[in-house]
């Protein structure tokens, strides 16, 4: 892709996003969102590969389906009130319709479909941006909404969400797939205590960015996509092969890494909530995550393939490595010491 258009699309999606996250108005958060799904389809589609066309075509009808949801909910609520303040969302119906609309740009199940299809049609690069930044302007309006939302719709969303991400990946070799479940078993976490603590919910989306971003990053270095090449990534980085084990494992939440803050924090709250029975089952929903992350670290680990000689050389090639990828593993490995402060 032309270097200028790279960057044009690039500026556009950090106005959308901006514009979205920082306007009060409902027309204005609707301009963003449509201003990041037009600068996000020429990069999905860079590759011209059918394939990419596939998942840029579905992007496109998912999210343009979503914004005129969200655009109805926000008529009718002006149509009924009188405002266009996003955060006088008082209209059931408006609260209804907009649940729904957010519910298809993250997506949530049951509107997860489109996500895992569109991930694995694009570049790992581009896939990061569709796994983190783009969910950040959706994430934004749930919580500016929060007050107004259904706890019980939310929370019967959000377990589906776990569970399915869980459950759904499992039978994955992809591993665009695998990551787009697990950002499927995220939101779930993030959307359960959207309505009790929104500040906590922005806290798991940072800390789940910040955990995601090293694991495409390396993916995209070793240049793996499938299950069946990452027992033989070992061979080109094995540094980075190590630590994106225990980036994995943080990403599924085990103690001693930064990916058990934001769980941690989840269950105690909905603990105080009363709601223990809920942070139960979306803890042992969570499992189900656990058992293909840790296939996942076998597989780039452990497994030794059948190899010549002259493969088993390729450790020696001089790779360099990026310092963001060293920046971001360390934080998403050893950030829980810090938690306290």
């Amino acid at each position: 892709m032309n270097p200028q258009a790279k960057f044009l699309f690039t500026t556009s999606l950090l106005l959308g996003t901006t514009i979205t996250i920082s306007s009060n108005h409902w027309i204005m958060a609707w301009t963003g969102l449509e201003i990041n799904t037009l600068a996000i389809l020429p990069l999905i589609s860079k590759s011209h590969h059918p394939r990419a066309i596939e998942a840029a075509t579905k992007y496109f009808l998912v999210q343009a389906a979503a914004s005129a949801l969200l655009l109805f909910s926000s008529m009718t609520n002006a149509w009924y009130t009188g405002q266009w303040d996003i955060t006088q969302l008082t209209h059931p119906t408006s609260c209804l319709l907009l649940t729904t609309a957010i519910s298809i740009k993250l997506g949530l199940v049951p509107f997860h479909f489109w996500f895992p299809e569109v991930l694995q049609g694009t570049s790992l690069t581009t896939g990061l941006l569709l796994a983190t930044a783009l969910k950040f302007p959706p994430t934004t309006l749930f919580i500016l909404t929060s007050p107004s939302l259904n706890p019980t719709l939310l929370s019967l969303m959000a377990i589906a969400s776990t569970a399915l991400g869980g459950w759904a990946g499992l039978n994955q070799t992809q591993t665009r797939k695998i990551l787009a479940f697990s950002s499927i078993s995220h939101l779930g976490w993030m959307t359960i205590i959207l309505i009790y603590n929104p500040k906590l919910t922005l806290i798991t989306f940072y800390l789940y960015c910040l955990m995601t971003i090293p694991i495409f990053l390396t993916l995209n270095t070793i240049k793996t996509l499938k299950l069946t090449t990452m027992s033989t990534a070992w061979t080109k980085i094995p540094p980075m092969t190590a630590t994106l084990m225990l980036t994995l494992l943080s990403l599924a939440g085990l103690p001693p890494l930064t990916g058990f803050l934001p769980k941690w924090l989840i269950i105690q709250e909905l603990t105080k909530q009363e709601m223990t029975s809920t942070a139960t089952i979306i803890a042992l929903l969570s499992l189900l995550g656990l058992f293909f992350y840790l296939r996942l670290a076998y597989c780039a680990t452990i497994t030794l393939p059948p190899n010549s000689i002259n493969f088993m050389k390729q450790w020696q090639t001089n790779k360099s490595t990026s310092m963001l990828i060293t920046i971001f593993i360390t934080l998403s490995i050893m950030l829980l010491p810090l938690s306290p402060m």
